[in-house]
């Protein structure tokens, strides 16, 4: 060990090697993760339109649905016929559920 300190061969020159390339990796690795996060709200961004049209057709629906259950419970056989066909393949239909408000 003594013979590579006197040849100049310390530990300086590879711990800063690695200091160097250590910070280089993370900052990468950073740079990467942000582009990538960035790319992922842009996504999702874009989706709003058709997530909130989902809604609408959803909340539409089950106005719907809520309007045949009414019918039924009044004595309507064709609405009575949709009802139990729903509630036989397992769709639930309450009623007595105000109407989604707007968003």
């Amino acid at each position: 060990m003594h013979e590579q300190v006197e040849r100049g061969q310390g530990v300086f020159l590879p711990v800063l090697l690695l200091t160097v390339t250590s910070l280089g990796w993370f900052l990468f690795q950073a740079t990467q993760l942000l582009a990538e996060r960035n790319t992922l709200q842009l996504s999702r961004e874009a989706q709003q339109a058709q997530v909130q049209q989902s809604q609408r057709l959803r909340d539409s629906l089950d106005g719907l649905a809520r309007d045949t259950a009414r019918l039924a419970e009044q004595g309507n056989r064709n609405a009575k016929l949709v009802v139990d066909e729903l509630r036989r393949r397992g769709v639930t239909i309450n009623a007595e559920a105000p109407p989604a408000s707007p968003k």
